[in-house]
């Protein structure tokens, strides 16, 4: 028997593409918002410097906020600097500074609602958080920054209307963007992943097909001439050229954005000269536990064909999707099983079937039928529900 190991054909390359964080462009308006404010804020500390009931104490909070201005800009541009750590300590700096406003503004400024020291410098926490965390993150850290502005203030107004209005906008609008970009991204990074794979699937079918299909084709040809125990060297190698062949039409599975993956393209893998595999022409997309797991039933209950049908059993795979469930037929054409073997199998400790098999539909809420008779051939017919309803649209009766 001839095997191929010289590389893995369902998996992506090592050297994955690297994919640049879709959230970077945020990042770069955040630090230019945040610099052009504290510009901003400087200007209005030196339009109200003799205005205020502690100068000095204003004059500070502008030093420190250029310090951490600059910092977190440095920190900011780069995506190794943008830690959850960094943005949690930056909300706290921010309102800090914020709030020192209560022992640097005179009692007739907040009645005027004239600006603080910090001034719109102050937003520019809620669009690191957003940026951060999406929407529940800028949206929260919105209301908080309101609330913070509320109690500095202690009064309502137009004016403390519209800043609320204004700092819970922005949280949910730079969220919303944030999300749509960690997605974006997301999608982006597993089509790179894909195409990449078929780049390299593409490169080792060439390889295979030069090599080691023909090698199989030419021991395939002799031995059927020859005869005898050449024959039977060419029956197998026959087999083999098969299964590498369906091995490296099959599509490379990589999980959609909701983590499933397609069940059809994964069976197709175990298609060779004794196996037989029908499934759905449109993909039978399950989430990758409950594929994973079908698979195991599938692939188990072949082994057991091997195994006790004998060598020149025939085997028949059909995948059908319903709405509500899907179904899944094995069978084969050998002797079948007698009554009773199952049960003294288990008996004898024996428990292939008990748990490889029936345990495994068992843990999928599903029922797994036998249909044998003696001489008749095996049919084990599985049962499985979806955990969500399928539309019936995608019931199609196509097959490839």
């Amino acid at each position: 028997m001839v095997r191929w190991e010289g590389a893995n054909l369902t998996s992506p390359p090592s050297n994955e593409p690297r994919v640049t964080d879709g959230r970077s462009p945020l990042w770069r308006g955040h630090n230019v918002f945040r610099v052009v404010m504290f510009l901003y804020a400087c200007a209005w500390v030196g339009v109200q410097y003799h205005e205020y009931e502690r100068s000095w104490l204003a004059v500070v909070v502008i030093v420190l906020m250029g310090l951490w201005t600059a910092f977190t800009v440095w920190r900011y541009s780069k995506p190794t600097g943008r830690t959850n750590l960094l943005v949690a300590l930056d909300q706290v700096v921010v309102t800090a500074l914020f709030m020192s406003n209560e022992f640097i503004l005179t009692e007739e400024q907040m009645a005027a609602s004239d600006p603080t020291v910090v001034t719109a410098w102050h937003p520019t926490m809620i669009t690191a958080a957003a940026a951060q965390w999406g929407m529940p993150g800028g949206l929260a850290t919105g209301i908080f920054a309101a609330g913070c502005n509320f109690l500095l203030r202690w009064k309502t107004s137009p004016d403390m209307a519209l800043d609320t209005v204004l700092l819970i906008g922005v949280g949910a609008v730079i969220g919303i963007a944030a999300n749509s970009a960690r997605s974006t991204t997301a999608r982006l990074a597993r089509a790179l992943r894909a195409e990449a794979a078929t780049a390299e699937r593409e490169r080792l079918a060439r390889d295979i097909h030069d090599s080691v299909l023909q090698v199989l084709a030419r021991v395939r040809r002799r031995g059927a001439e020859l005869g005898g125990e050449a024959a039977e060297l060419a029956k197998l190698a026959g087999e083999q050229e098969i299964a590498l062949r369906a091995l490296v039409a099959t599509t490379p599975q990589e999980p959609t954005e909701n983590g499933e993956t397609d069940l059809a393209a994964r069976l197709q893998v175990l298609r060779t000269g004794r196996i037989h595999v029908s499934v759905p022409g449109n993909p039978v997309l399950l989430e990758e536990p409950l594929s994973s797991e079908l698979f195991a039933v599938v692939r188990e209950s072949l082994a057991n064909v091997d195994k006790h049908a004998g060598p020149d059993a025939q085997a028949w795979v059909l995948l059908e999707e319903l709405p509500d469930e899907v179904v899944l037929s094995v069978r084969d054409d050998g002797p079948g099983i007698p009554e009773g073997r199952l049960d003294e199998a288990a008996a004898e400790g024996r428990l292939g079937v008990a748990k490889s098999i029936r345990g495994r539909v068992a843990g999928l809420g599903g029922t797994i039928t036998l249909d044998t008779e003696p001489g008749e051939g095996t049919e084990w017919e599985i049962r499985v529900p979806l955990p969500v309803a399928k539309p019936a649209k995608r019931r199609r009766g196509g097959e490839r």
